[in-house]
């Protein structure tokens, strides 16, 4: 039985994502779809054919181009504006666009910052930049949590971590949000890829010249000492550290107070017992995870999932939004439940060799927030009806435009 062909770039998913994804799991949870760029893939929506794509070798990050020059690794958008060899060369080297055994070797250049004892040592400098984010609100009657908390705290935190400007950010932000918008950023896509490798290839310039105590300046010395990293991967590889280092985090913020601020039980649930927060920010991300798909991999053989035969060659992309709300792994699983046990877990930070190295540190991140938010402001609420909230266009993220909200 052929299936129908569902478009992605559409208003129908991009307005409410959820009940598409609920339908295509019912109807056919492995299908062709057509994406926002006019280009064609696999989509995957239940959770164990999505886990299963996730580990599955055969589905691969670098194989081939997908389609229209999207990388395998998402960094570029199918169908966008083109970019010059050497630019898409700059951006596309990083861990998540390659397989082993130079994935391997890639991330474990990088692991060491992310252990789980580097990333509490992290917990002060953090709970000190929400505490001066918050400062910032006093004697204020209303703010935009996204644009004046979600979005600085976790960009400030992998400045520091990179050891980049902090006054750099307001410019990283414009780039960022056209880079993960993809095709839905239309004209503005190429430019911002361009300007952000200009940036960083300005940064890496000035690092070696004066190198200091950061991140960055470690993997300048692996690629310069040690000759592990080429120029194009260590280019990557900090485009790759600065977009995905914020932007799950920006969603993950924004969605859980959302999701708490929409039912304001929920919020004085959380606020007056604080032993809930880790597992309702795991339903956070399960609920209202910050990704709604994952980035490319190509089939590189013939590989059945879901009773369907996807050919060599074949874009996929894996509904993280979707497997995550598949009532045949959790139950009632169109409800947020802040107790809900976890094992084995929501795939909102992806599974296997591909997990998210930053998952540890956006869940510090998110813990330092909200705990200044009910401490600093326990009379938080919405300034607009939940309805009226618009969520970014594109494919991959989850996340909202803004979220106004009375002090």
């Amino acid at each position: 039985m052929t299936q129908e062909t569902v478009d992605l770039g559409g208003t129908t998913f991009q307005d409410d994502p959820h009940a598409a994804y609920a339908d295509w799991r019912r109807t056919g949870p492995v299908r062709r779809a057509v994406l926002p760029s006019g280009a064609h893939a696999w989509i995957v929506t239940r959770y164990e054919d999505s886990r299963r794509a996730l580990t599955d070798p055969r589905l691969s990050k670098q194989a081939t181009p997908a389609p229209e020059g999207q990388s395998a690794g998402g960094s570029r958008t199918a169908g966008a504006a083109p970019t010059s060899p050497g630019i898409g060369a700059a951006i596309s080297r990083h861990m998540l666009a390659v397989d082993p055994p130079d994935h391997t070797r890639l991330r474990r250049l990088v692991s060491a910052a992310f252990t789980a004892r580097r990333i509490e040592a992290l917990r002060p400098r953090i709970e000190q930049i929400a505490t001066e984010l918050l400062d910032g609100f006093d004697g204020r009657d209303r703010a935009d949590l996204i644009d004046e908390f979600a979005f600085p705290l976790p960009i400030q935190v992998i400045c520091e971590l990179l050891g980049l400007p902090q006054e750099d950010r307001d410019d990283f932000r414009e780039w960022s949000d056209a880079v993960v918008a993809g095709a839905a950023a239309g004209p503005r896509l190429a430019p911002a890829i361009e300007a952000m490798v200009t940036y960083i290839h300005a940064l890496l310039a000035e690092r070696r010249k004066s190198p200091g105590d950061d991140l960055l300046s470690g993997l300048i010395q692996v690629r310069d000492a040690e000759d592990r990293l080429t120029e194009d991967e260590l280019s990557s590889m900090v485009f790759l550290l600065l977009v995905a280092g914020h932007e799950t985090t920006v969603n993950l913020i924004g969605n859980g107070a959302y999701l708490l601020l929409r039912d304001r039980t929920a919020w004085e649930r959380v606020r007056a017992d604080r032993a809930l927060l880790p597992s309702a920010i795991e339903e956070f991300l399960r609920y209202e995870g910050p990704l709604k798909t994952s980035t490319f991999r190509i089939a590189t053989e013939d590989v059945e999932l879901g009773g369907v035969t996807i050919p060599a060659g074949d874009a996929v992309i894996i509904g993280l939004l979707s497997a995550n709300r598949d009532d045949e792994r959790f139950p009632d699983a169109g409800e947020l439940r802040l107790d809900r046990v976890q094992s084995p877990g929501h795939l909102a930070f992806g599974h296997g060799i591909h997990y998210c190295l930053g998952a540890p540190l956006a869940r510090l991140e998110a813990q330092v927030a909200f705990t200044a938010l009910f401490d600093r402001h326990p009379g938080l609420r919405l300034a607009v009806p939940a309805g009226d909230l618009t969520w970014r266009p594109g494919l991959l993220l989850r996340g909202l435009q803004g979220l106004p909200v009375f002090l």
